[in-house]
């Protein structure tokens, strides 16, 4: 079993390692980060969003990473998976 730190960093390379070269700087959005069902959900977005909070900034069709924190295997999440991932107001994770 991997700690949330482990899967925290996991994560972080995970993203670091996908983004493409024309893509804008990412960044995890540590403040929305929480564990579910032994599953670590890391949204991520633009760093310029992660810095300024503003609407207008963020970037549209980021699906979370999920990282199996029982084997550390990370992946994006899928659509068809939004049920789990999504953050639900006033309602624990």
């Amino acid at each position: 079993m991997f700690s949330e730190e482990a899967a925290k960093e996991i994560a972080e390379r995970f993203l670091l390692a996908s983004r493409k070269v024309s893509e804008p700087e990412l960044a995890i959005d540590w403040e929305l980060t929480r564990v579910k069902q032994g599953t670590l959900i890391a949204p991520y977005n633009s760093a310029h969003y992660m810095e300024t909070r503003n609407p207008r900034d963020q970037l549209l069709d980021c699906w979370p990473i999920l990282v199996d924190m029982s084997t550390g295997q990370a992946r994006f999440a899928l659509l068809e998976e939004r049920e789990f991932w999504r953050i639900m107001p006033n309602k624990p994770a």
